[in-house]
C-alpha cells in the first residue's frame, strides 16, 4: 500500500491505490481546506483480519473501557460485539439476530432444555448495536446496511471506509483529509457533527488490475 496526499491549488487529494466507482462518495478527495499542514498518512486498515487471539483480546479490552467509564457491558452487547469481531466480512442486525437464534438454539439442545431459551428480539439487538456504536467500538457501513469493528475503539477519530464492490474487503483509513473535513464542517461552516460515516466505494488494491478498461473513474469532484 503507497498513500500519498497530494497539494493541488487549495485542493488536498488522498491517493490509496483504489480505484473509486461511486461518483456520490468521491467528494472526499477534493475538499478545499485552508490553512492546514500537509502530511502522509499510513493509518489504513482491513478492518476484519483478527485471530481468536485477537478478538479475546479486544473483548477483554473493551470490558474495561467500558468498566472504567461506568456503562454496562452486559452479556448480549459482549455477545453481539465478539460476533462482529469474528465475522471474515460486514455482518447486518438480521445476520447477528440468525446467529445469535442458532447459538441459544444449540445452548437448548446440549442442555435438554429444548424451547427454555427466549427468541432473540430484533429490538434489543439494535439497542446494544447503538450502544456498541455509541462506545466507538464499531462502525456501522450505511451503504451496505452492516457492521464492522473500529480498528482504533479508544481513539477519538473519524475514519473512510474503503469498500470494494468485487471481493467486499473493506479497509478503515484514518486519515489526516478525513479529519480536516470534520473541522472544516464544523469550524468554518458551523455545523455539529454528531456521528460521521464517510464510504468510498470501488475497487481495492488487488482487484482494480482486473476491472474492465472501459469503466471510466472520475478523478475529483470539488
Amino acid at each position: 500500500m503507497r498513500d500519498k496526499l497530494y497539494y493541488h491549488g487549495r485542493v488536498f487529494l488522498l491517493s490509496l491505490c483504489y480505484t473509486i466507482t461511486n461518483e456520490k462518495c468521491i467528494v472526499i478527495l477534493g475538499v478545499c481546506l485552508v490553512s492546514i499542514t500537509v502530511s502522509t498518512c499510513n493509518h489504513v486498515h482491513d478492518v476484519q483480519q483478527f485471530t481468536a487471539l485477537d478478538v479475546e483480546t479486544r473483548l477483554r479490552d473493551a470490558q474495561e473501557q467500558c468498566r472504567a467509564k461506568g456503562v454496562r457491558f452486559t452479556p448480549l452487547r459482549q455477545q453481539i460485539y465478539k460476533l462482529i469481531l469474528q465475522a471474515n466480512k460486514p455482518i447486518g442486525a438480521y445476520d447477528l439476530i440468525t446467529l445469535l437464534q442458532q447459538m441459544r438454539e444449540s445452548e437448548d439442545d446440549k442442555t435438554s432444555k429444548k424451547g427454555r431459551q427466549k427468541n432473540v428480539a430484533p429490538p434489543t439487538i439494535y439497542r446494544s448495536l447503538e450502544f456498541l456504536l455509541s462506545e466507538n467500538l464499531i462502525h456501522q457501513l450505511t451503504s451496505i446496511n452492516a457492521y464492522v469493528p473500529c480498528c482504533h475503539p479508544r481513539a477519538a477519530h473519524t475514519a473512510a471506509f474503503l469498500i470494494c464492490d468485487q471481493c467486499h474487503r473493506v479497509q478503515e483509513c484514518s486519515s489526516m483529509p478525513v479529519q480536516e473535513i470534520m473541522s472544516f464542517a464544523e469550524q468554518d461552516v458551523g455545523f455539529k457533527v454528531a456521528r460521521s460515516v464517510i464510504e468510498l466505494s470501488g475497487y481495492c488494491q488487488d482487484c482494480h488490475v482486473s476491472i474492465p478498461s472501459t469503466l471510466t473513474v472520475p478523478t475529483a469532484i470539488i
